[in-house]
């Protein structure tokens, strides 16, 4: 539960139809090995305690009675189980049935939620033996007790801020407003759904669409537990389809026609800052709830879902591969449309055989394409000083040849070293004026090319450079458009590689090819042997570590020492933790040293859900002091 996170679990326990006192059974020993495993909120399916497909017996007083009977036998099961546990039977009041989920902490019933919304069209006829549930909460009594019933609850847990939990029947998720909407509304983080959803072609990945897109639509996790193979094949198959979602992305998933257990783990502080994000998610709803207190341990959350070391890179090729080309056209409209606005004729870039001015130089060729223009309207500007590599000013040229583009070649040694006469200063002293000098040389004739072409400079740096601060202030910090500013450097490799894979340029291919394999630098120093001398992931550490610090921080505000363990599992043995803890405590006195560089960034599109520009997504002052954050990561040494 450390770090707002959470296990669930979705399980479909074996099952016969009517037999209260075999499925009441299976779902004790269900419940105690879910809970075993780690489970904090474990969901059973709809009318699990008699079966779904018990039709007519419904009418039957003993199966009513065994099911209370047997709903006795699992509260009393659970005294020492320490979860929040659903389950699902058919119950009357005042002389009608309601089809219910039980929810049950520590041996005792904490409520009863009816279902609403009752399908009775092609296989079901449910409106012939149950109730439509009210959202408003009356009270029954069981074995002397009274318990809530209604659909209006929610289920807090003391321990863990933040963590309600509320409950939905199957169908309630299928129709247009489902009760879960004003369930999240009202509070609740996590939405349970106990369902007896049976298998027909293509239903699966309906369903699957159907609970990923809910708890998007209300930043919240969802957990579908869901009808397996015991109950009645008399018209249809139940598949035991069990779901995990969270905001949008599916967690786990059960095969279907299985029966057992479905685990994953909820990350309830995320959801909470996501929707402290979202102006537009209007907490408090317009019904009231009765909200029910229940207890946990405090202890830690072993993780076993995925987390993906690099966020902002798909894993799956075809995914990869749609990303890029989404990408490229985004950068590619950006530019073209601020070309339109202001009439250039020109456009100019250095290109220093890099990846980020290769992605740039790729970003121009196709708006100029769109614009229907002569690729000799780029200019690409090479301006070879003190660090250049053979290597690397070969691989510009021909990047420029091969794309079409005029090449233009200015050698700045000179005009540095008359910079540092006027200035008094040594040019054996290799320092960060000796570094940024030569950048802001670049930066001044880039500018001045594009006055005399009536063009526009077009920026090379990246996200990364940018969360940083890896960039020469008014140097190649300073652009008249930014095509890259929004990526971070582990996308621009993918979009480099995905380049080179669809060109059809052989030749162009190899270019790229090389590119990649270039290490990343600025090459400000003189080299070694004719080889590159200065690696910036040596100086600042490894990007696809950066980048995932800054993702993490940015799009859900985890705290460093969140970031932290979040890291060390997600690189696994990649990284060691003294690694892992050196390099994000330079991240974050970085990032907050460097905002007065980003405070004045020029435009550009953004294309991601995480960007640093001042008119968007981050509105931070540019003397922020980084001192809560770094003594968090104090306590980590």
């Amino acid at each position: 539960m450390r770090h707002g996170f959470v296990k669930v679990a979705a399980v479909t326990p074996d099952l016969k139809v009517a037999d209260c006192i075999f499925n009441a059974a299976q779902t004790c020993v269900k419940m105690k090995e879910a809970a075993d495993a780690g489970a904090k909120i474990i969901v059973f399916p709809e009318l699990g305690l008699t079966g779904y497909t018990c039709s007519d017996l419904f009418w039957q007083e003993h199966l009513l009675t065994s099911a209370k009977h047997e709903l006795h036998q699992i509260i009393f099961a659970s005294k020492d189980v320490d979860a929040l546990v659903f389950v699902g039977l058919p119950w009357e009041k005042e002389g009608k049935l309601y089809n219910v989920a039980a929810a049950i902490s520590r041996g005792r019933l904490l409520g009863l939620i009816p279902k609403h919304f009752l399908p009775n069209y092609a296989e079901f006829y449910e409106a012939r033996h149950f109730t439509p549930g009210e959202r408003t909460v009356t009270w029954v009594e069981f074995e002397g007790t009274p318990v809530p019933f209604g659909m209006n609850q929610l289920f807090c847990c003391k321990e863990m801020e933040g963590l309600a939990v509320a409950a939905e029947v199957c169908e309630d998720l299928w129709v247009p407003d489902p009760p879960s909407t004003e369930h999240a509304l009202a509070g609740a983080t996590v939405i349970v759904n106990l369902s007896a959803s049976d298998e027909n072609t293509g239903k699966s990945r309906y369903r699957e669409a159907l609970v990923a897109n809910q708890s998007a639509r209300l930043v919240s996790g969802y957990i579908y537990a869901s009808a397996g193979d015991g109950e009645s094949t008399t018209d249809l198959v139940f598949g035991g389809h069990n779901l995990i979602a969270e905001n949008g992305s599916i967690l786990n998933q059960s095969p279907r026609f299985q029966k057992g257990i479905t685990y994953s783990e909820l990350d309830i502080h995320k959801l909470r800052s996501e929707r402290r994000r979202m102006t537009t998610f209007h907490a408090g709803g317009t019904e009231v709830y009765e909200k029910i207190a229940f207890h946990l341990e405090k202890e830690e959350t072993q993780l076993t879902r995925h987390m993906a070391p690099m966020p902002f890179v798909p894993s799956g090729k075809t995914d990869r591969d749609r990303r890029c080309e989404e990408i490229l056209t985004i950068q590619a409209l950006g530019l073209k449309k601020r070309i339109e606005h202001t009439g250039c004729k020109s456009f100019v870039v250095g290109i220093s055989g890099g990846l980020d001015s290769t992605l740039a130089l790729l970003v121009i060729s196709k708006a100029v394409d769109m614009l229907g223009m002569d690729r000799k309207n780029i200019l690409s500007v090479t301006m070879p000083c003190f660090g250049t590599t053979d290597r690397t000013y070969r691989n510009a040229c021909e990047l420029t040849e091969k794309l079409g583009a005029c090449l233009c070649e200015i050698n700045i040694k000179e005009a540095v070293n008359v910079h540092f006469k006027d200035i008094g200063h040594d040019p054996e002293n290799h320092d960060v004026t000796y570094e940024n000098s030569q950048a802001r040389e670049r930066t001044q004739i880039l500018m001045d090319l594009a006055n005399q072409s009536g063009g526009m400079v077009i920026g090379t740096g990246d996200l990364s450079e940018l969360a940083l601060g890896w960039a020469t202030y008014n140097g190649d910090h300073m652009s008249m458009y930014a095509v890259n500013a929004s990526i971070p450097k582990t996308l621009v490799r993918h979009l480099v590689k995905y380049y080179a894979d669809t060109c059809g340029d052989e030749k162009l291919c190899q270019v790229l090819l090389d590119v990649l394999d270039t290490p990343v630098s600025p090459e400000l120093l003189p080299p070694e042997d004719g080889v590159i001398s200065q690696k910036t992931e040596d100086l600042v550490g490894p990007y696809e570590l950066h980048d995932f610090f800054l993702y993490h921080m940015m799009r859900y505000g985890e705290e460093p020492s969140k970031v932290y363990r979040l890291a060390k599992y997600a690189f696994g043995d990649a990284y060691t933790p003294e690694t892992i803890l050196k390099w994000l405590k330079t991240f974050y006195r970085r990032f907050f040293s460097q905002q007065f560089k980003r405070s004045c960034l020029p435009d550009g599109p953004k294309v991601g859900s995480v960007a640093v520009s001042p008119r968007g997504d981050l509105r931070m002052p540019s003397d922020a002091c980084v001192r809560i954050w770094s003594m968090e990561l104090e306590q980590l040494s």
